[in-house]
């Protein structure tokens, strides 16, 4: 009896496999379709693929003119080649902040959101394609925008590049702009309101950030939020008022990043379309 049904067993299994395997290449195959379909919108229109561009331009720009003017006469962008290397990146980061904002939240604020969840009816899966494209974007800008900057320094600026901290400031770089846009994403996904992500993400971490961090005191917590953190990994020289190290720093933005990204996907989750 037991030979017997082993041959029934090994049948049960192999379809079992095979039903697996199938349901896997089914979600792989619709998770590429809404990818494509996301970048699709990207390519058509404009709002969005212009703002990455724009990020390039005044991240490389502003790092060559203030290397251009400024290079001799401010010791800050030379002391510390991390400042000079991307001090165009605070221009540009807001462009691209605005892109990961953009990226849902036009949606919110038109109600093509609910044609997209018609179109792929699964939350999840339209939000991680969202995502996906968004970090790639943002990787695919600071790559450029990193090596622009670097050239742009070198070409303008008296201080040398090539420190100890050049190949951390580089990579860290490329991370940086990529965890902007997810963070952006996520954090607009979470409000739910295009108007309100803009009203709230630029202006605090634009514009309060930097200048609540010269404040005795308080400049200790601020230290933490995600732009201030992250982009303590692209300095050469160390900090003594910060608490924590380089490396750690780009930790910090990426805990916030995960965070918002997973407060964005459980308010997609609950939120109901009209």
């Amino acid at each position: 009896m037991s030979a017997e049904a082993r041959p029934a067993d090994t049948d049960r299994t192999d379809r079992t496999d095979r039903t697996i395997h199938t349901d896997r290449t089914i979600h792989t195959y619709r998770a590429f379709r809404a990818f494509r379909a996301e970048l699709v919108k990207l390519t058509t229109l404009r709002s969005l693929w212009i703002t990455p561009l724009i990020s390039v331009l005044l991240t490389v720009g502003a790092t060559t003119a203030v290397g251009a003017a400024l290079g001799d006469k401010d010791h800050s962008i030379t002391d510390d080649p991390g400042i000079g290397i991307f001090y165009g990146l605070n221009f540009g980061q807001a462009a691209l902040a605005c892109f990961g904002i953009l990226l849902i939240g036009q949606e919110f604020n038109t109600r093509m959101i609910d044609v997209s969840l018609t179109a792929v009816p699964r939350r999840d899966r339209l939000y991680g394609a969202k995502l996906a494209l968004g970090a790639l974007v943002g990787l695919a800008v600071g790559a450029v925008g990193t090596v622009g900057a670097f050239a742009g320094y070198a070409a303008t600026a008296p201080g040398a590049w090539d420190g100890p901290g050049a190949v951390r400031g580089a990579v860290a770089g490329v991370l940086y702009q990529g965890l902007l846009v997810v963070l952006c994403l996520g954090a607009t996904a979470l409000l739910g309101n295009l108007t309100a992500a803009m009203g709230l993400l630029v202006p605090t971490v634009f514009l309060l950030s930097p200048l609540l961090g010269s404040v005795p005191g308080v400049g200790r917590v601020v230290q933490f939020l995600p732009d201030r953190a992250g982009q303590y990994a692209l300095r050469y020289v160390d900090d003594p008022h910060v608490a924590y190290g380089h490396w750690t720093g780009l930790l910090i933005m990426a805990l916030w990043t995960a965070l918002a990204a997973y407060g964005g996907l459980l308010a997609l989750r609950r939120g109901r379309t009209a």
